[in-house]
């Protein structure tokens, strides 16, 4: 009876396992399990694909202004980068929309688009002081792969997006600058990532 019923709990352990497995199904809808066929010797190597995986030194600060303008621009970065990635967002469906409509279908979505848009985000846009708007357009740039300036040129033509470059510049801003991960914003990628995965 023993005997029975280890091996009860032993095919009852087996189905749990069995459970935990990962299912992939290819394009003709059959299940198959991630791998690649070694050029060299024809062997079938399994594949996982990974997280990416960043190391951060700790923070050390040569005075209290350093620390202060640190978290001050941590905050900036909890702030800004939503509405960044709701942008890239809004503009993947944009994009994918524009695919199947003619030119003057186009045109009348992008008036009813931007109506939308100013009603929805007026508000949250108008709590952003200018050192969040400034860093707003950067991260535009960082998550979309194109300036804010190219967005507005495509989407609502040449003579609004010189019109919106003039006002930003007015203020300081261009919305024509572009993220250097590698450069001059070296920290506020690194803020970016540290908040992307909760780790600040």
């Amino acid at each position: 009876m023993k005997k029975w019923l280890l091996v009860l709990l032993i095919m009852a352990e087996c189905l749990a396992l069995r459970a935990q497995h990962i299912h992939y199904v290819n394009d003709q809808g059959i299940e198959v399990f991630p791998a690649q066929i070694d050029p060299v010797t024809g062997d079938t190597v399994p594949v996982v694909v990974l997280k990416n995986l960043y190391c951060f030194n700790r923070k050390r600060f040569k005075g209290e202004k350093y620390e202060r303008d640190y978290w001050r621009m941590v905050n900036d970065v909890k702030k800004t980068l939503p509405i960044a990635k709701e942008a890239r967002r809004l503009l993947v469906i944009a994009y994918d929309t524009c695919q199947v409509l003619s030119n003057r279908e186009q045109s009348r979505y992008f008036k009813q688009l931007e109506k939308e848009l100013w009603v929805k985000y007026k508000p949250q846009l108008k709590k952003l002081n200018y050192r969040q708007g400034k860093l707003l357009v950067r991260l535009i740039d960082r998550e979309c792969n194109k300036q804010s300036y190219q967005i507005i040129r495509e989407f609502l033509g040449r003579t609004r997006a010189v019109f919106w470059q003039g006002f930003g510049r007015l203020f300081g801003v261009s919305l024509k600058s572009e993220w250097d991960p590698d450069g001059k914003d070296k920290e506020l990628e690194d803020i970016c990532i540290q908040v992307e995965q909760g780790l600040i």
